[in-house]
């Protein structure tokens, strides 16, 4: 009788970094080539509104008329006026979840969490800035105000490095709490309102995320 051969060691399990799924902001990834350029062309012509006009002339009626198309096609791309103003914010967006899931340290892999969310806050409040009128009209009603794709990246993306930082805390909810100071209505408010320049917003953020974590930037 043969002997039994030697067992050989099981392989480690690999050690991989936890990893997002980046969300797009339309659910149409593969449009055919002619319902592609139907969408650019809506897209293009609402862009055309909001630097002729500012985001409140962007409706589905204007948009239809601008397009020279049926106000029935911007519905059934876009779903609703929301739609289609988060559908403008797509590309700044996607920048953002580039540069947070994969560009350069310390938004990007290879900092440690606190520096990450640092720079993330920093980066996000930027963004808002930029964008914030458009932001503002794009914003989603109530029930799904937190669960449109791009707040769920982002809530996935601090959650993952507030475990990293501080495991012992609550961090489903404390992502909400750090989420809620970079909302689009309450960056329009202190900057407009009540006079702050970004940079206090930006400082704001770095001094709670020191305080959240016990780090210091």
């Amino acid at each position: 009788m043969s002997a039994a051969p030697p067992s050989v060691p099981t392989p480690p399990e690999p050690v991989e970094s936890p990893q997002l799924v980046q969300l797009g902001l339309d659910d149409e990834p593969c449009l055919r080539a002619d319902a592609a350029r139907n969408r650019a062309r809506l897209l293009e012509a609402a862009a055309g509104l909001v630097a002729a006009h500012g985001a409140d002339a962007v409706t589905m009626e204007e948009v239809a008329a601008a397009a020279g198309v049926g106000k029935g096609t911007v519905f059934r791309r876009f779903g609703d006026r929301t739609g289609l103003l988060m559908a403008l914010l797509d590309h700044g967006e996607k920048k953002l979840q580039a540069a947070f899931l994969s560009g350069p340290p310390p938004l990007g892999p290879g900092a440690p969490p606190a520096e990450r969310l640092r720079a993330f806050g920093r980066a996000a409040l930027r963004r808002t800035v930029e964008d914030l009128e458009l932001q503002l009209a794009a914003e989603p009603d109530a029930g799904r105000r937190f669960t449109v794709p791009p707040y769920r990246v982002r809530h996935h993306h601090v959650a993952l490095l507030l475990r990293q930082a501080v495991p012992d805390a609550d961090c489903e909810l404390l992502t909400h709490t750090l989420l809620a100071q970079l909302d689009p209505a309450l960056v329009h408010h202190l900057i407009h309102q009540c006079g702050m320049p970004p940079q206090r917003l930006e400082d704001a953020w770095t001094d709670l995320v020191d305080r959240v974590t016990g780090t210091t930037g």
